[in-house]
């Protein structure tokens, strides 16, 4: 390894980077599958309900993108934000599944 290639952290540990070329990779997925969403969407040709289905999974993917290329969540010591996020989803559908249920009954 090369010291261009690497850097080190408080820890006295040697940390690789990356390069930009999986950042590269996740931007032209995520402006993909932004222009598949649009398209979908204004072609309006398609049946909704799939419609819908397909942008829940896309956003999906998306929220998976960001997280691991641009906010580094798939690297190590980020268990805690993880966590954090995994609640606040938890309560966000406990809240809208509540909600329903308040509506309905």
């Amino acid at each position: 390894m090369s010291t261009h290639d690497t850097t080190v952290n408080e820890a006295g540990k040697r940390h690789k980077h990356e390069g930009p070329k999986k950042h590269i990779i996740a931007f032209i997925f995520s402006i993909l599958l932004t222009v598949i969403a649009f398209s979908m969407v204004a072609a309006g040709e398609m049946n909704s309900t799939f419609v819908y289905i397909m942008l829940v999974f896309m956003a999906i993917l998306q929220v998976i993108i960001q997280m691991s290329f641009w906010m580094h969540m798939k690297d190590r010591g980020h268990i805690f934000p993880i966590i954090g996020i995994l609640m606040g989803v938890f309560v966000v559908i406990t809240i809208v599944v509540m909600a329903e249920y308040w509506a309905w009954w």
